[in-house]
């Protein structure tokens, strides 16, 4: 059983490596979802001792990116190999709802010796499991989903036929609302094998909102990846 915790800060990078968390999604925003983190950042999460992932989404908003985007996410894969990271975490759609599998595959052209997650912009598809055979067919390594639902307790349905129709092909990691109170509901009632958490709790200092400076980031929680880590581990175990 494999957690991966995303992460957004220098601490949270610490944290995860500290409590032992199998894998970095590593991301710049969460508020909005993740953005691309800075090179710099990029550099710190390969310092550390677990593997580690970049998101690759140049702003907020829709996953419909023009020519210039593309260019700079490009750019950015390129930053992350350069970096040392492990892989990356791509997505893109098109406007009648499918995933943008020209962009896609133009951007994987670019990332090879890397891992590829394909994010949550799976879960906007009209078709999940038709794009699941275009996932496994493009080579990704796996797909990032809440089961088409705002968090994966409430996608455990669609989590369970996505693991059944994947299979050994590809990774179905479940992401999004899971924590180690529901850990071994979700595992047990789906079959997946890796899950996804930010495992985050309120700084007390809010940072200077009032000024447009933004408020602080939430602060990854060493203590909840440990419990998440031991939920999880124990139900692989039959605990």
């Amino acid at each position: 059983m494999r957690v991966e915790i995303c992460v957004e800060t220098p601490q949270g990078i610490a944290a995860a490596n500290a409590a032992g968390a199998d894998r970095i999604e590593l991301c710049a925003s969460l508020d909005v979802g993740g953005l691309t983190p800075s090179l710099g950042l990029m550099r710190c999460a390969a310092r550390g001792e677990i593997p580690a992932m970049a998101m690759i989404r140049p702003r907020g908003g829709t996953f419909m990116f023009d020519h210039d985007e593309t260019a700079v996410m490009i750019d950015d894969i390129h930053a992350a190999r350069d970096a040392g990271l492990s892989g990356v975490v791509l997505g893109a759609m098109r406007p009648d709802g499918g995933l943008d599998r020209e962009l896609l595959l133009r951007l994987s052209d670019h990332c090879a010796g890397m891992e590829r997650t394909l994010h949550r912009v799976f879960d906007l598809v009209k078709d999940p499991f038709a794009e699941l055979e275009f996932a496994i067919a493009a080579g990704f390594t796996r797909i990032l989903t809440s089961g088409q639902q705002p968090g994966a307790p409430e996608g455990e349905k669609c989590l369970a036929r996505l693991r059944r129709q994947a299979g050994e092909r590809i990774v179905i990691l479940a992401g999004s609302g899971i924590n180690a109170g529901n850990v071994r509901q979700l595992v047990s009632s789906t079959g997946v094998r890796e899950v996804h958490a930010s495992c985050r709790k309120p700084r007390s200092c809010s940072g200077n909102d009032a000024f447009g400076f933004g408020s602080m980031p939430a602060e990854t929680d060493a203590d909840a990846i440990r419990a998440l880590l031991v939920a999880a581990r124990n139900m692989a175990q039959g605990g």
